[in-house]
């Protein structure tokens, strides 16, 4: 049915008026000079045949409903790819057909409706030859994944990596990729003698490791706070560690910039007071590593703080009756039970760290990183598209590595700690060695956090910062005036629109990020099948690509046909979606391995679904990662930049692209004020949805009272 109205009644290309029924597919291929889309009729009349024949007979409808999805698919690449805007997309047809050939714009709707309903055939009928255990949600969820992904991962990166191996003119050109790929200003390894400017890789893998290595211990110090002691103003404290995941990354190293450099608050004050010489060591590897750790460090809180939570307390009292001591508890028990999420922070944070292009483009200096010489060689003047290519070949290749290492050191153990049981555990608190150590670790980096956060408010509201401090509420106003006129409210201030379109944009894209993410995290956990880690990878391909690199393959990809989305919204929404998804994966991930698979097979006793068992028995027991996900897609769908800058458009144009333009403009007071707006809005969007989703309860959560000193 899906398939049919798809091809009858709405629009089949890209651009049509959404009620227009002349411009169908069966109307294009019956009037329209367009006999090519008639194949598609003739499929879907053949699906029905399989309705009439005898449900006993299920691997001859499995073995029906494949060959018509099979056919239906791959014709639509077929004509999809072959004719393009002026004719043949390949010269060979051209030859082989004459002349210039027909022409055809992207798909519309109808299209991508018939693409939808043929997948699922196709998928219901693998489910009906046994793939998947003859599950029809878990095999169309597999199918739904794989195409989504090969379509709006692979297939745009393709369309960069495709010039790695080729010339600036086109051509075909191997000798090029390998000369490039070895060159030492890659792997040069000067770092003593040139003060750590060593090959742009080594560079990016050093800081990476480090950050990573500091962003999870920070993630692990405020999660074991927040859920092992009895610290007041919990909220306060997780409201204060997302505080950097929701603020623009450049902003972060404007502050840190007015804070630290030459002619910064602090350098001026060490300076006058205590003698300190000026210096610029805020450029280079020390404040990109400082601006990462204040952004990527609420990343591993997020992934880590449902995995502290999800340890059943029974078996660390099952220690403690032992005769263990507080310690040796956390040390034997809990903490290897967080290897999970430990693994999947660290992680994350590493290919954040890679990816980075924010920080140091603003902090960089004289120390470079793939992501902006990536950046200079896509945008620069020399616009060397090969370049580019080949360093992404590079930055893939380190992600790949760290994946690697992280499966080893998870291994193929159990980590669960969920199981069908109830859980009246109490929850232990920390031994007091390590609540100083995590007091330790977190105390410095809140206080910068706080410092950090003061500068950024302050710059909205003084003339200009860093020179004239005279109050003024005047940025806010050219950003968000409102008049009132005959009665009517009109938003005249130059910022938004491009709020209004952030917002949208982002509310959108958060829930489906979150659903593709945990469905994946689910397969992939409750699954085992051939090519698991393969899948598992590309899954965090777009997370491990430069955000550059991501927008500039986008365009590359969609902006011809068969499928057209440059300068809509629809291309910032999947942008989002498949830039964002490894969170959700990751998290997700993490907190299914602590849940017991016997809690799914005894609903499947009960004759439930895997949708039904998947929707009440999983989905609840998942609220952090859902939290979790929610909160990160939507925040960094708000201050993205990287991947979206060549992707706004004139009518959807973001928050995020309007505060570049202010800071190439010299408009720091506008761009400051207008994140610190951003700040405020996606904070409370945090709040609201911790409050919508809720928290998971495995049992008396409650702390003893010792656990408030630390004692005993």
């Amino acid at each position: 049915m899906l398939g049919w109205v798809g091809f009858t009644l709405l629009p089949w290309y890209f651009g049509a008026d959404a009620f227009d029924m002349t411009q169908s597919g069966l109307a294009l291929g019956l009037g329209g000079g367009r006999a090519w889309l008639l194949p598609f009729g003739i499929v879907l009349l053949v699906g029905l045949l399989p309705a009439s024949r005898p449900r006993r007979d299920q691997g001859t409808t499995g073995l029906w409903l494949i060959g018509i999805g099979c056919c239906g698919l791959g014709w639509l690449l077929i004509e999809g790819f072959a004719i393009g805007l002026h004719g043949w997309s390949y010269q060979w047809l051209g030859a082989v057909f004459g002349a210039t050939g027909p022409s055809q714009t992207g798909i519309g709707c109808g299209a991508f409706l018939t693409a939808l309903a043929l997948l699922m055939l196709l998928c219901h009928g693998l489910a009906a030859r046994g793939v998947c255990g003859g599950d029809a949600f878990i095999a169309s969820a597999f199918g739904l994944i794989l195409t989504t992904t090969a379509t709006f991962v692979f297939f745009p990166i393709a369309e960069v990596l495709a010039s790695a191996v080729q010339d600036n003119a086109g051509r075909f050109a191997p000798g090029n990729f390998a000369a490039a790929l070895f060159d030492r200003s890659i792997w040069g390894l000067d770092c003593v003698t040139s003060g750590f400017r060593c090959g742009v890789a080594w560079n990016s893998l050093f800081l990476a490791l480090g950050v990573a290595a500091g962003a999870t211990a920070l993630g692990l110090a405020f999660a074991l706070i927040v859920t092992r002691t009895g610290v007041r103003f919990k909220g306060t404290l997780r409201a204060l560690t997302i505080l950097p995941i929701i603020t623009p990354p450049f902003v972060i190293g404007l502050a840190l910039i007015l804070l630290f450099g030459r002619a910064g608050a602090v350098t001026a004050l060490f300076s006058e007071w205590l003698g300190v010489p000026r210096s610029r060591w805020i450029y280079g590897w020390p404040g990109i590593g400082l601006a990462q750790l204040l952004a990527f460090a609420p990343i591993a809180f997020l992934v880590l703080i449902g995995v502290v939570e999800g340890i059943s307390p029974t078996l660390e009292e099952a220690a403690q009756t032992l005769g263990a001591s507080r310690w040796v508890t956390f040390r034997t028990v809990s903490l290897p039970l967080m290897r999970p999420g430990i693994a999947g922070a660290f992680l994350l944070s590493f290919i954040e760290s890679l990816a980075d292009f924010g920080n140091p483009l603003v902090l960089g200096g004289n120390f470079e990183v793939l992501a902006t010489r990536i950046f200079y060689a896509v945008v620069g003047a020399a616009h060397d598209s090969s370049r580019a290519a080949v360093l992404a070949v590079v930055l893939l290749g380190l992600t790949l590595a760290v994946f690697w290492a992280q499966q080893r050191w998870v291994g193929r153990r159990s980590y669960t700690t969920v199981a069908g049981k109830g859980d009246a555990g109490l929850l232990a608190p920390l031994p007091r060695p390590a609540v100083w150590l995590c007091v330790a670790i977190a105390v410095p980096w809140l206080l910068l956090t706080l410092v950090t956060y003061a500068t950024i408010f302050i710059g909205g509201v003084v003339k200009t910062i860093g020179r004239d401090y005279t109050p003024t509420l005047q940025h806010y106003a050219t950003a968000f005036s409102i008049e009132v006129v005959g009665g009517r409210l009109h938003f005249t201030g130059s910022a938004w629109d491009s709020l209004r379109t952030t917002i949208e944009i982002s509310t959108i894209a958060a829930p489906l990020t979150t659903m593709l993410g945990l469905l994946t995290a689910y397969l992939l956990s409750r699954r085992n099948f051939a090519g698991r880690s393969a899948f598992e990878f590309a899954t965090m391909l777009s997370f491990a690509i430069p955000g550059t690199v991501v927008g500039v393959s986008y365009i590359l990809a969609f902006n011809v046909p068969p499928i057209e989305l440059t300068g809509t919204a629809a291309i910032l929404v999947i942008c989002f979606v498949f830039r964002n998804m490894p969170v959700g994966v990751r998290s997700g991930l993490a907190a299914l391995s602590q849940i017991d698979r016997s809690l799914d097979e005894a609903s499947t006793m009960l004759r439930a679904r895997s949708f039904t068992t998947v929707r009440k028995i999983v989905m609840p027991l998942l609220r952090p990662a859902i939290v979790a996900s929610l909160v990160y897609s939507f925040v960094r769908a708000m201050t993205s930049v990287s991947a979206v800058i060549f992707l706004v458009s004139a009518e959807y144009n973001l928050a995020t692209a309007y505060i570049v333009g202010r800071v190439e403009a010299g408009e720091f007071g506008l761009a400051i004020a207008y994140s610190s707006i951003l700040i405020l809005i996606m904070l409370g969007a945090v709040l609201l949805i911790q409050l919508l989703v809720g928290e998971r309860r495995l049992g008396r959560r409650a702390l003893v009272p010792a656990a408030v000193a630390g004692t005993g």
